[in-house]
């Protein structure tokens, strides 16, 4: 970073070659629509372009850079209350949708993968950041709690809390 704020382009390059796939990867499992999480992608390196002359090196690049997307995405949940709730009929029109691939050899795998990502929807949003950064983007409990501006022991109580929550949600 410090490299690129002194007009090193190929520096640019590689830190967003470095980067980009588990910053994405966050913010599509953080918001579950690939298309808003590509739209926060794109705003999230807009934001690392635009402070590129003031930045100082107090934090890991890739703290700096999830603090930015933990802050878009906390922008975004606070405009998502202010929106209009989804439709009544809403899980009958999802229902309603043809899915084509349904063989029996994919039917366990995928009723797993449900599960699993049911389990994740139901936890709290910030219990499910943190677990998230934790197993998904391999952050320390110090990074995570850099990222999400809370101290370490509450990032550790919130991946205990998460994990309870996941085994409780997945026992049959």
């Amino acid at each position: 970073m410090l490299a690129w704020a002194g007009g090193d382009l190929p520096a640019f390059q590689a830190l967003y070659e470095r980067h980009r796939r588990r910053l994405h990867g966050f913010l599509v499992r953080q918001l579950r629509d690939p298309g808003l999480a590509e739209e926060m992608f794109q705003d999230v390196w807009q934001r690392v372009i635009a402070a590129r002359a003031g930045w100082q090196p107090e934090a890991a690049f890739s703290t700096w850079l999830f603090r930015i997307a933990h802050n878009r995405l906390n922008d975004h949940w606070r405009a998502a209350r202010h929106r209009p709730p989804a439709p009544a009929d809403a899980e009958a029109r999802v229902e309603a949708v043809v899915d084509g691939h349904t063989p029996e050899s994919e039917l366990s795998g995928f009723e797993q993968r449900r599960r699993v990502q049911q389990a994740m929807d139901a936890l709290p949003p910030d219990q499910r950041e943190v677990l998230l950064l934790r197993l998904e983007q391999e952050l320390s409990l110090e990074e995570i709690a850099q990222v999400t501006g809370v101290g370490r022991e509450t990032v550790k109580s919130r991946l205990r809390y998460a994990m309870d929550k996941l085994r409780a949600g997945l026992t049959p």
